[in-house]
């Protein structure tokens, strides 16, 4: 392909990066503005015009799949050449170093790669050998923090907490140094090991290093403000004096502190590189120009970024809406009612619902199932499929079915009794004589099991027994509290540490039951008979090829949809109130709302609620600070039923007495009728408030009990 083709289709700004040869290079690329497609031609630009060998260049990204689909684009413009290009992950190119040098740093032939179930197993069995109890996973987290970060471990000592789920910090270094010598008698590393081998291989022996320099002297690093200090090392020992390096990146999209990303890398690059050539990808071809103003005044806020402005190549399409519902239930039942209206003109997986914890999926999952339409999550599993909740409701289904095996094994040693697999094992095989469950097989411990073990079963009994006659009176929500109060569930999840997103499944947890008590009235039982229709209309395989995307903003990164609804943007959640301890956080989290943001193509929706639930207790929320950084006229509010609301004029002593009254100070009382423009006619119950703020609980005919907000309800009285 000629230089003319190769530049012909880039805008100035990607050609001025594409013609960059020798020396550093800074390419800070904003959202949809074309980075790929930047870096595939100018690695096509060096083969053609600069006579540079296919061989001499290197191509980190962050993931298979983008290795692979650069892979592909370059293979289509740069013929049997691309054959010869390096074109990998980080950890890939680590271990094609390791393979062929790995015996200078003790690695033997045919050494092995442990995945995190290797991991875990191996950290299973060393927390075993060591008498510590703490849960392998979590385990596993601390080692990839402390190799991410390059700590030996005389640094960890010094600068990890007291305390990590449980494990003290000597307690935590013998686990690792354990670790890791067994990683060695086993001749195995694990996937952090790929980038610390290599880069102990390239300090300790300088002639491998400026040999496999000869094989990178081009080297292109993909999404560089997401790389943690291990790559960065990685990037510094291989660029060298000659520094040949064009890295790529947008500070304002980097949200992954949580997983060590550092973005003081791309902060610091013209510093670590002085002279490095400056290129700004500011052209957007993504976002409408409404959805760019909104991105650009929410970023500008941000003190921890490299100056860069998105420019709209489109028009600027319709308006931002910003709905503020009365509650978490009306803001997921909004958003579906949305979808719905738009899904009449364009297919259901055009439409993305992204979200700050996983916790919030629950009610869009059940809003979506009530209005038939086809939603999946994405990068995570549904509601009830989670472990902690399934781990739960395994105890109620104890309570209310002793007969089932499958709730006792998950529970018999959850939170941990000392009852350990074989155990479980004897009791099985002598249920399995006698024709009994394993809770009657379990009667019988004490002349199973050894003295200790039978003491374990003997009080799970006891508490199945506790949870058996609660099971009959108390409503779910006080069933589920008492479920945690007598088993610890939740000190269990904060023993083993990472338990706030868990703590949060949890409070969602108890949240569903209540509102389902309020609408059914009925017990645990039946609130189980209604979680196993739902958690069968999340099985991934009945989701239907075209359906609504539900996922986290975090894993969002990189994608883009036509229309987006970004929900809870509220203090609190967006930023998350785990997050307010700093102003770097806070930044973090405003980025977060940017990547969010800047995932749509056409059609953004803005929600959050003015109440919320937690641990039973339903409090007043104010809307996030970030929406107050936005200009009002970036964004349109709109109602309950989207465009279609439109306020009432404020009363006057001529309005008709049956008016639709969204504003105003009309209030109402228990015992009158009235009609809802969805719900139809019912009852009011209960008033609370009074004008803008009244909420009232009425009951519908059609639809039962039903909590709205007066304001935005559209309520008309019925003489």
């Amino acid at each position: 392909m000629s230089a003319r083709d190769l530049l012909s289709t880039l805008n100035e700004q990607q050609q001025a990066a594409v013609k960059h040869f020798l020396g550093p290079a800074l390419v800070i690329a904003g959202a949809g503005s074309g980075k790929t497609r930047t870096v595939v031609h100018r690695v096509a630009y060096l083969l053609a015009e600069r006579g540079v060998y296919p061989a001499e260049v290197l191509a980190v990204t962050f993931t298979n799949k983008a290795a692979g689909e650069m892979r592909e684009r370059l293979a289509r413009m740069a013929g049997r050449a691309a054959g010869e290009l390096w074109v990998s992950t980080f950890h890939s190119a680590g271990l094609r170093i390791l393979r062929r040098y790995g015996e200078l740093v003790g690695l033997k032939p045919g050494f092995v790669v442990y995945d995190d179930d290797d991991q875990r197993v191996l950290l299973k069995e060393v927390l075993g050998l060591l008498g510590i109890e703490a849960r392998p996973a979590y385990v596993r987290a601390l080692v990839d923090g402390i190799k991410n970060r390059m700590w030996d471990l005389e640094d960890f000592v010094l600068q990890a907490d007291d305390w990590m789920g449980g494990l003290s910090r000597e307690q935590m270094a013998a686990v690792y140094q354990y670790y890791q010598q067994r990683l060695s008698e086993n001749n195995a590393v694990d996937f952090n090991d790929l980038l610390l081998r290599t880069i102990e291989l390239f300090e300790k022996h300088p002639e491998t290093l400026e040999a496999v320099r000869q094989r990178a002297r081009f080297i292109h690093v993909d999404e560089y403000q997401d790389t943690n200090p291990a790559q960065y090392r990685l990037t510094k020992l291989l660029a060298g004096d000659e520094a040949n390096l064009m890295v790529v990146g947008d500070p304002d999209q980097s949200i992954y502190g949580f997983r060590n990303a550092d973005i003081q890398n791309i902060l610091g690059f013209e510093n670590d590189y002085p002279g490095a050539e400056v290129y700004r990808l500011e052209a957007n071809y993504r976002s409408t120009a409404a959805i760019l103003h909104v991105a650009n005044a929410l970023i500008e806020n941000n003190q921890q970024r490299l100056q860069k402005t998105l420019k709209p190549v489109k028009p600027a399409g319709e308006p931002v809406r910003l709905y503020t519902a009365p509650d978490h239930r009306e803001e997921a039942a909004f958003v579906a009612r949305e979808v719905a209206r738009r899904a009449r003109e364009r297919p259901l997986d055009d439409f993305a619902v992204l979200y700050r914890t996983n916790a919030q999926s629950r009610v869009l999952e059940e809003a979506f199932r009530r209005a038939n339409l086809a939603a999946r999550i994405v990068g995570g599993v549904g509601f009830y499929e989670r472990r902690e909740i399934k781990d739960v409701l395994a105890y109620a289904r104890m309570a209310v079915n002793p007969a089932d095996d499958v709730a006792f094994r998950r529970i018999i040693n959850v939170p941990a009794r000392g009852v350990g697999q074989t155990s479980v094992e004897k009791l099985a095989a002598y249920a399995e004589r006698q024709g009994v469950s394993l809770l009657e097989a379990a009667r019988s411990a004490s002349e199973l099991l050894a003295a200790r073990q039978a003491k374990a079963v003997a009080g799970f009994l006891a508490l199945i027994g506790t949870l058996r006659e609660a099971a009959e009176d108390a409503g779910p929500e006080s069933f589920l509290r008492l479920v945690l109060a007598e088993t610890g569930y939740s000190d269990m999840l904060r023993r083993q540490g990472d338990a706030e997103p868990r703590l949060e499944n949890l409070e969602e947890l108890l949240r569903a039951a209540a509102e389902w008590e309020e609408e059914h009235g009925g017990n645990i039982a039946q609130f189980l008979d209604e979680i196993a229709l739902t958690a069968r209309a999340e099985e991934p395989n009945e989701a239907p090829e075209r359906s609504v995307t539900l996922m986290t903003l975090h894993n969002a990164k990189g994608l883009e949809f036509p229309v987006v609804f970004v929900v809870g943007v509220e203090e609190g959640l967006l930023p998350h109130r785990s997050s307010l301890g700093s102003d770097a956080e806070i930044e973090e989290e405003r980025r977060l709302l940017y990547v969010g943001i800047t995932r749509a193509r056409e059609v953004l929706y803005l929600t959050l609620s003015e109440e919320r639930e937690t641990w039973g207790q339903r409090e007043r929320v104010r809307p996030s600070r970030f929406i107050e950084e936005i200009p009002r006229e970036f964004l349109k509010s709109v109602g309950p039923f989207g465009d279609a609301y439109e306020p009432a004029p404020a009363a006057t002593p001529d309005t008709p007495v049956n008016r639709v009254e969204r504003v105003g100070k009309i209030e109402y009382r228990g015992g009158e009728k009235v009609n809802h423009p969805r719900y139809g006619k019912g009852t009011v119950v209960a008033a609370h408030g009074e004008g803008d703020r009244q909420q009232v609980t009425i009951h519908f005919a059609s639809a039962g009990i039903k909590r709205l907000l007066v304001k935005y309800a559209g309520l008309e009285r019925i003489e």
